[in-house]
C-alpha cells in the first residue's frame, strides 16, 4: 500500500509543468471520507508581481458554477416558491412568448432551445473582454425571436438558461442572487473566500489573473470582465470547493432530498434520459460512477468531480487557457483509487471527424457570386454584416470582427470563424436573395434580412 507521501509526491509529478516561478498554475483539493486528505498550489496567480498560487487563491472557477444555482432552484422549489415545471414566464413576464411552454426544469437540465448568450453577442460585435453584464445577458435574451429548438425535445447546452434560473432567484425572494447564495450557501457552509462576482471593478484580494498561451512559451493577460450570474462568475478556492463536495455526503445545507433530486438527470420528451441533471454531469470513469462539472472563460479552467461512491473528490482551479483540467482530475483520482478501477482497455481507433476540408466544395463563379452581396441586419441582435465579394469567395464583414470568409459547400458557405459557422441564404418566389440563416454551435437559424435589393 503506498503511504501519503507517495501519493502526494505522485500528484505533484501531474503539475510540474506548470510549477514554476514563471509560468500560470493550478490549485488542487482531495476530498476522501469527510475530510480534505491533500491540498496545493502550482505556478503562479499573477506574473506581473510573481504571487504564488496557493489554496487559498481565488479563481472563477466559471461553469462549475451552474450546480450552485441549480442548488438554489431546488432549495427554493421544496420551499413551495414554484413547481419546476412552472412556465418561466410566470416570474419572468420580460420573457419573449415562444408559443412552446419553457419550463424551469427546462432550463435546469439545457432542454430550453434558448440562444447560448455566449455565442450570441460575439455574432452582435461583443469580443470576450468587453464588459459583459448580466443585465447585458438578460437583455438579449429578452429580444430573443425564435428557439432553436421545441423546449424538451434535445439537449444543447445554453449558459442563458442558467442566467435566467439567477433572476428568478432575485425576482422570488426579493435577494440579489448574491445576497441569496452568500446567507444560503456560502455562509452556513463556512466557504469565506466564496461570492457571485457581480461588480466587475470590485476589488479582490488573493484572486489569480487568467493567461492565455502564446507562441514562444509566453504568456498574456485574458481580461475577464464578465459577471454571467447563474452561468458562470462563482469567485472560489479549492479549500471552499471541498467543503462544497462534502457536503454532499454530510448535508449541512439543503435536506437529503435536495441533495438526490440534484442527481436526477433530465428526461426528453420522447423519454430518452441525458446524462445532465442539476448542474451536474452524471457518467463514469474506469467503471466507477462520477458527478462533475468543467468551466471554462477566458484562460480560467475548473473542474469538480465526485465519487460519490467512494467518497472521494477532486477539484482542480486553473489560470491558463491550455490547461485541462479534466483529464488532470482523472490522473489524481488514478492514484488515488488505483485499486478500484476497473483495467483499462485499449481504444480501438477511431473514424476521424470530417474537417471542413473534408467536406465536398465547389466554387462558383463570381458573377453567382454577385446575388449574395448586401447588407445584412438581424432583428434579435440588432447588428448588420456586409456580404461581398473577394475574388471567387464571400467574404462577411462587420464592425468590431475581422472578416470572415465563406467557403461554399453543396447548397450553403461555411465561415472561418467559429461564431459563424454555417449560412443559408433564403430567396423570394422570383429566386432573388433576400436574407440568410446562421446555424451552428448553439445558435440554430438566427434570421438575417437584406436591407438593400
Amino acid at each position: 500500500m503506498a503511504t501519503h507521501e507517495t501519493l502526494e509526491a505522485q500528484v505533484d509529478q501531474l503539475f510540474t509543468e506548470w510549477n514554476r516561478p514563471d509560468s500560470p498554475g493550478a490549485a488542487l483539493a482531495v476530498t476522501r471520507d469527510g475530510e480534505i486528505i491533500y491540498k496545493q498550489g502550482y505556478g503562479m496567480a499573477n506574473l506581473e508581481y510573481d504571487i504564488p498560487i496557493t489554496t487559498t487563491t481565488i479563481f472563477d472557477i466559471a461553469s462549475v458554477s451552474k450546480q450552485f444555482a441549480a442548488f438554489a432552484i431546488v432549495t427554493l422549489s421544496h420551499e413551495g416558491k414554484f413547481s419546476l415545471d412552472d412556465d418561466i414566464r410566470t416570474y419572468l413576464p420580460d420573457m419573449p412568448d415562444f408559443g412552446n411552454t419553457i419550463t424551469i426544469r427546462h432550463l435546469l437540465h439545457h432542454t430550453s432551445g434558448l440562444r447560448d448568450w455566449v455565442q450570441s453577442l460575439v455574432i452582435a460585435g461583443v469580443g470576450m473582454e468587453d464588459v459583459i453584464s448580466f443585465r447585458h445577458i438578460l437583455k438579449m435574451a429578452r429580444h430573443q425571436n425564435a428557439l432553436n429548438f421545441e423546449p424538451g425535445s434535445e439537449f444543447l447546452y445554453s449558459n442563458t438558461g442558467y442566467n435566467l434560473l439567477a433572476e428568478i432567484v432575485e425576482r422570488v425572494t426579493g435577494d440579489s442572487f448574491r445576497e441569496w447564495t452568500d446567507t444560503n450557501i456560502f455562509k452556513p457552509l463556512d466557504m469565506t473566500d466564496s461570492h457571485f462576482h457581480d461588480d466587475h471593478q470590485m476589488i479582490l484580494k488573493n484572486r489569480a489573473y487568467s493567461y492565455q498561451a502564446v507562441e514562444n512559451s509566453g504568456f498574456k493577460h485574458a481580461v475577464n470582465n464578465t459577471t454571467a450570474l447563474g452561468s458562470s462568475s462563482l469567485y472560489s478556492t479549492v479549500e471552499d470547493l471541498a467543503k462544497w463536495i462534502l457536503n454532499f455526503d454530510n448535508t449541512r445545507i439543503g435536506e437529503q432530498t435536495v441533495i438526490e433530486q440534484m442527481h436526477q438527470r433530465g428526461v426528453l420528451n420522447n423519454g430518452e434520459q441525458i446524462s445532465y441533471a442539476f448542474g451536474l454531469n452524471i457518467d463514469t470513469y474506469r467503471g466507477l460512477q462520477t458527478v462533475g462539472h468543467s468551466g471554462s472563460w477566458r484562460g480560467f479552467r475548473s473542474h469538480l468531480m465526485r465519487f460519490s461512491d467512494q467518497k472521494f473528490g477532486v477539484v482542480i482551479l486553473c489560470n491558463l487557457d491550455t490547461f485541462n483540467p479534466l483529464r488532470l482530475a482523472e490522473q489524481v483520482a488514478d492514484i488515488y483509487l488505483a485499486d478500484l478501477f476497473a483495467p483499462v482497455e485499449a481504444s480501438e481507433p477511431g473514424k476521424e471527424a470530417a474537417s471542413i476540408e473534408d467536406i465536398k466544395s465547389e466554387s462558383l463563379a463570381s458573377e453567382q457570386l454577385i446575388a449574395f452581396e448586401g447588407d445584412y441586419y438581424t432583428e434579435e441582435l440588432d447588428t448588420t454584416y456586409t456580404i461581398s465579394v473577394r475574388g471567387n469567395q464571400l467574404v462577411a464583414q462587420h464592425i468590431r470582427h475581422d472578416d470572415i470568409l465563406l467557403t461554399y459547400a453543396d447548397d450553403h458557405f461555411l465561415g472561418d470563424a467559429w461564431f459563424f459557422p454555417e449560412v443559408r441564404f433564403t430567396r423570394d418566389e422570383t429566386g432573388r436573395v433576400i436574407g440568410f440563416k446562421l446555424t451552428g454551435n448553439r445558435v440554430r437559424n438566427l434570421d438575417f434580412q437584406k436591407k438593400t435589393f
